[in-house]
């Protein structure tokens, strides 16, 4: 198993993109921080997967298609835009998808690989959000158009006991 961090837009809607994944065995939802400037812990998950079953290339391309990854709006603060790596080797692979992902925008991807440093968990009752109550208000307006986003275009990497779920959407 291997883990990687990945923050962009509200952990609650990253955590059930990444969930509904074929090869990822867990999703750890709350806030991480990196160096220097990124210091600052910002919402975003730690994402657990089998490297037989979903390589990184996948799991970096979906954050970058299902989050604003060229935006530098006004919540970046909260909301940073990176992948949060564990070790070198992480690192030039994080770096050297997101330039080659690039061709698939207009806009310049703001996205950055960071090293990872802290995590601090979410509070139990805000874990796995969209998937104990996808009705919440909340989860059909923010969440569904991101995994409707997912299940247009990476419907082959859908665990299948979400698909069903996310082709009623």
């Amino acid at each position: 198993m291997k883990k990687i961090g990945f923050g962009g837009s509200c952990h609650w809607c990253t955590e059930a993109i990444f969930r509904s994944l074929r090869g990822v065995t867990a999703v750890e939802q709350g806030w991480i921080s990196s160096d220097g400037e990124n210091a600052v812990p910002s919402e975003a998950v730690i994402v657990n997967f089998d490297p037989d079953t979903i390589s990184l290339q996948t799991l970096i391309t979906v954050h970058l298609h299902t989050h604003s990854c060229t935006s530098a709006h006004e919540m970046r603060s909260k909301y940073r835009s990176a992948v949060y790596t564990f070790d070198d080797a992480q690192a030039q692979e994080a770096v050297q998808a997101i330039q080659n992902l690039q061709k698939d925008f207009t806009d310049t991807i703001i996205t950055r690989a960071l090293p990872f440093q802290t995590f601090k968990l979410n509070e139990e009752n805000y874990l796995d959000y969209y998937y104990k109550d996808p009705s919440k208000p909340f989860c059909q307006n923010i969440v569904n158009p991101k995994l409707k986003t997912l299940l247009a275009k990476f419907a082959k990497d859908i665990a299948p006991e979400h698909l069903s779920h996310l082709v009623a959407l």
